[in-house]
Formats: structure tokens, C-alpha cells, sequence
């Protein structure tokens, strides 16, 4: 059955109808933090509403965060989310509703997650293929295992801010190529990584791995991430332990959590796994999303690359999260790796797209191998609807400063 769009003045038809319906955390002059519900170019304050409506539940919109919320679980996600369509479609609720909604450029958004672990993986195929050509031109581009599973770090929970957040330039150890020791200083390669991040509502015991199967009961939903990288103290530092300092500076999220249920329409088939996954990793049916991502760099599109091109799913990386036991807890954000497709332009990272430094690539009237301060990076990301139309995900803002 088809879900009727929104009586809400711009609403219908818009990336914010109610296929969409994203979650996020606001505040208005002296008033207290507390969740709220985009709507075409309104924020829906649902905590009167909920109130007004003796909503079960109502105390999860009173909150400074969406952890609360987000540890209910899938019930009770599915639950809000009829709530909140049938308000924001049926007419005889307009009279409730609509002085509770509030143009978004009368709101703070904050940040909308506590988070609580944060782990990174490298699920790009084409990327890491880029990579390894970059780095080992001489050996295959892919190391032995990266086929067999997804490949990730724990980043630092404590550096990600939301969006709009500015990024300041990380200084660290550095090592030239033709140099004997290593220097101390602020990065000269300072990157972005175009991801997509995935939020954890409802957690798991210690020592119970979560199957791919069970994605959908854990994962509350998703937001845009950039995972800015020093390249510079990155390249000194990883062997052999991998990232560290060159990453733990600084990643960005979206204000905005899209909730799962909204991308019902964008799943689609994996372009294909060889060889076969070992059992712990398999996947039935479609397990790739078709998200189109945007890179903008000071107002000018440098690329745009398509998650759909991902060699591991999302329920993929949350089963090898877990697979030792490891516990999930509310909160926990676990990110996609660098989306890069097959073509040049496609690349999400400015690593690949100049080619480690060596092919300066256009933005606009100007050239730019890695991050000059002053740039503005914003990442958008769009995702079909159930409606028929696109969705828009939270974007991701960043400015980089001395």
C-alpha cells in the first residue's frame, strides 16, 4: 500500500516527505534540547504533540540525545514511525500538529547521538584497489584477506561532531620519503573520506555475535560521514598497526539520523563476491543500498560516488563487528570506509582523486591535490523513496582551519 504524502505546505514531493521522515536533536532561543522530526522545511517538536496524544512513549522526545529513543528497539521504532506518518498525512490531525512545526532556520540543531564505540571499515572494492596501486605498484593491489572479510579499525568516539563542526588542521610526525628521521608539524595532506555511518539502537550481550540477519533489529539507522585523514601521519604511522593519529583527530556526522525503515526502497543486489563468504558473512537477498553521494568542495562537485558499488554490506560488517563476541551498545557508529566507484569520478577521497598527490584535480577556477585551510568540504547523499521520488540524507559540512 502506498503511503500518502504530507499535508504540510512544501512537503509533498519534496526529499522530506514522509518516506523520509528523519530524526534529529534541536533547541529554539533559551528553550531545552529535546528530539524533533524533519518534515519538508519544518522541524515537527513531537515532545507537546506526544504529550497531547498520551503517547506511551512520549518520554523518548524529551531527551537530549536519540540514545533513549533509539533503545527501545525495532517495535517500537516501527510504532513512532506509523505515529508520526499518520499524523503528518490525515487531516483531521492538522489541528494538533501544526503549530507544534517550526521552520528549520528558527532551530540549533545539535548533535543528535551520544556515541558510544566507533568503528571504521574499508568496504570499497575500487578503493582499496586504488590504494594498494598507489602504494604497492609492484605488488597485487589487494592484501590477502581483504576479499575474505571487512577489513576495519576502532576510531575515536570521542572526535566525532556533527555537522558544520570546523576541522583543525592536525599536526604530527611526518616522514618524507628521501628523509632519514621523521619532523613534527601540521599535516600538508590533509583528506577527506566520503562514507555513509550507521547507528546502533538496540544492543546485544557480551559473547552473542549478531548474524547478517539480524541487521535490522540493531541498526536504527544512518547518517552521512566524513572521516578526514591526515595522509602525511597516516603513512608514518600505520605499520603495522594501522590508523591512529592520522584519523582520531576528527570525523564528521550529519545532524540529521535517517531512520532504516526510510531506505526500504534503496536496497539492491551486492555487485558480487569472489570467493563466496565464509557462512558467518552470508547474505540473503538484496544487501546493498543505492545511495548516490555528492562531494563538494568550496561550492564546486568534485565527485560523485555511488555506494551502490560497495563490495561488503552493512549487515556484513555488524556480523564481523560481533563475530567474537563483542557487544553492541546504544549509540555505537559504525562507518562504511571511503565509497569510491569504478570511474575517475567517482573517487571519494582527494587521495585517489589526485592520485596520491601527483595529479592535481580542478575545482572550479582552481587547482587542489589535498585540504588548503579555508576549504569547505559538504557531502550530500540522496536515496530512492517509497514514494516514488529521492530521499535526501542528512548532508555533512566541514571547514578546514589553521
Amino acid at each position: 500500500m502506498t503511503t500518502p504524502t504530507s499535508w504540510v505546505e512544501g512537503a509533498a514531493g519534496s526529499p522530506y516527505d514522509v518516506d523520509n521522515l528523519p530524526y534529529g536533536v534541536f533547541t529554539r532561543a533559551d528553550e531545552d534540547p529535546r528530539v524533533g522530526v524533519r518534515i519538508g522545511d519544518f522541524v515537527l517538536d513531537a515532545t507537546p504533540v506526544s504529550a497531547a496524544d498520551m503517547l506511551d512513549l512520549h518520554h523518548v522526545f524529551e531527551e537530549r540525545s536519540l540514545n533513549p529513543l533509539m533503545a527501545e528497539g525495532p517495535l517500537a521504532w516501527r510504532s513512532l514511525r506509523q505515529w508520526l506518518t499518520g499524523l503528518l498525512t490525515d487531516e483531521t490531525e492538522r489541528d494538533l500538529v501544526e503549530p507544534h512545526l517550526i521552520p528549520l532556520d528558527e532551530v540549533e540543531l545539535l548533535p543528535p547521538v551520544e556515541v558510544a564505540d566507533y568503528v571504521d571499515f574499508y568496504a570499497s572494492l575500487d578503493h582499496a584497489s586504488n590504494v594498494g596501486k598507489m602504494f604497492r605498484p609492484d605488488q597485487e593491489p589487494l592484501l590477502p584477506n581483504w576479499r575474505h572479510l571487512p577489513v576495519g579499525y576502532h576510531g575515536r568516539a570521542g572526535t566525532v561532531v556533527p555537522s558544520g563542526t570546523p576541522i583543525v588542521r592536525p599536526s604530527g610526525q611526518r616522514k618524507a620519503p628521501d628523509a632519514t628521521a621523521p619532523t613534527f608539524g601540521p599535516s600538508a595532506r590533509l583528506d577527506i573520506e566520503a562514507e555513509l555511518g550507521f547507528v546502533v539502537g538496540a544492543p546485544s550481550a557480551l559473547g552473542t555475535p549478531v548474524g547478517a540477519a539480524s541487521f535490522a533489529d540493531h541498526v536504527f539507522g544512518v547518517v552521512g560521514l566524513n572521516d578526514w585523514s591526515a595522509r602525511d601521519i597516516q603513512a608514518w604511522e600505520y605499520v603495522p598497526l594501522g590508523p591512529f593519529l592520522g584519523k582520531s583527530f576528527a570525523t564528521s556526522i550529519s545532524r540529521w539520523v535517517t531512520p532504516l525503515a526510510a531506505l526500504d526502497a534503496a536496497w539492491v543486489d551486492l555487485p558480487g563476491q569472489d570467493p563466496a563468504p565464509l557462512p558467518y558473512l552470508a547474505v540473503d537477498g538484496p544487501a546493498g543500498l543505492d545511495i548516490s553521494v555528492e562531494v563538494e568542495l568550496n561550492g564546486e562537485v568534485v565527485s560523485r560516488p555511488p555506494y551502490s558499488s560497495m563490495y561488503w554490506s552493512p549487515a556484513q560488517m555488524l556480523a564481523h563487528m560481533t563475530v567474537n563476541g563483542a557487544s553492541l551498545r546504544t549509540g555505537d557508529l559504525f562507518a562504511s570506509g571511503t565509497i569510491s566507484g569504478p570511474d575517475k569520478e567517482q573517487r571519494g577521497s582527494l587521495l585517489e582523486l589526485s592520485w596520491g598527490g601527483k595529479e592535481p584535480f580542478a575545482v572550479g577556477d582552481d587547482t587542489r591535490t589535498f585540504l588548503e585551510d579555508g576549504d569547505r568540504v559538504v557531502l550530500r547523499y540522496t536515496a530512492p523513496g517509497t514514494l516514488g521520488g529521492r530521499i535526501a540524507l542528512g548532508e555533512v559540512a566541514g571547514e578546514v582551519v589553521s
